[in-house]
């Protein structure tokens, strides 16, 4: 699985920020065709994401396309273009937004079937991420994240769930608390990466760190970004330190040794470890390795 610490957004009708964006060393950009472009350049979005797939070097970045909706009348163009031009500019994943029903997800997870067989690319490569937003997509998110295997993360989207639900955005958040936290629990549920709201104010670093801190709590993988400057706090956060990867080695290795003596829970510098402890040290690892630490 991949490391998505950082997400990026950008403006899929701008080549000139894909470009930049694409040699920041972000984990995932996200070309968007979606709400970051206005109506009328729709079009001029698509080939420019086309342009930009097999022009630029995107090194280890994933190349994620954000389509429009499955319903807005403009997710089967977005489609067609993306998958216009064969092999030499397949994106990694296509990212769906405002997911709602198991059907869209299943529809959308169709078309990506048929672009890897109509050029011959390897069956279940490209990559299927959903974004849970309104509230529908809240009440359904167990038949929505458990609609099709291409599925590999989630995004949280509090700024559209909030405006789906009435609700006023606040600094504390807690007009969207359950839904981040149901979100993460179904993602985990489904063993499926959750990736993080986004933080608006990319100018507050102290305030972008505090909250991608407590996703990291709540369990998210990854947060979402729309700024440069958002990159190494939010990568920073969701890495696991050395002395945080060296702990996990050292609670493992002394679980195996107690397993192969017959022992279950034992007591590890003055505290008790059992299986639940040791999972979370299991994927500490895990998420040292994605990110290139061990």
């Amino acid at each position: 699985m991949r490391a998505r610490r950082a997400l990026m957004y950008t403006p899929g009708d701008e080549l000139k920020k894909i470009t930049k964006a694409a040699a920041s060393g972000v984990d995932c950009l996200c070309m968007d065709i979606e709400d970051g472009v206005a109506a009328n350049h729709k079009d001029e979005a698509r080939q420019t994401i086309i342009t930009a797939l097999g022009a630029l070097d995107f090194g280890r970045t994933e190349r994620l396309v954000r389509i429009n909706a499955v319903g807005s009348g403009l997710e089967v163009a977005d489609l067609e273009a993306v998958f216009s031009a064969g092999v030499q500019i397949c994106p990694d994943g296509i990212v769906l937004p405002k997911a709602e029903t198991a059907g869209q997800v299943q529809w959308v997870s169709a078309q990506i079937t048929a672009a890897e067989e109509r050029f011959g690319w390897p069956a279940g490569e490209i990559a299927l991420i959903i974004q849970i937003e309104t509230a529908l997509g809240l009440v359904n998110t167990r038949q929505v994240l458990t609609a099709d295997p291409r599925l590999q993360a989630v995004i949280f989207g509090a700024e559209d769930l909030a405006a789906s639900m009435g609700a006023k955005r606040t600094p504390a958040g807690w007009e969207v608390f359950y839904a981040r936290s149901a979100v993460v629990a179904h993602a985990a549920a489904f063993d499926l990466q959750a990736i993080d709201m986004v933080y608006l104010d990319f100018h507050d670093q102290a305030g972008l760190e505090a909250e991608a801190r407590q996703g990291a709590q709540m369990g998210y993988e990854g947060k979402q970004i729309i700024h440069p400057n958002q990159i190494e706090p939010t990568q920073r956060v969701f890495t696991p330190t050395e002395d945080e990867i060296a702990d996990a080695h050292r609670l493992v290795e002394a679980f195996e040794q107690h397993q192969q003596a017959g022992r279950g829970a034992f007591a590890l510098d003055g505290k008790m470890v059992d299986l639940p402890i040791v999972k979370v040290a299991r994927r500490v690892l895990e998420r040292a390795a994605a990110a290139g630490k061990v």
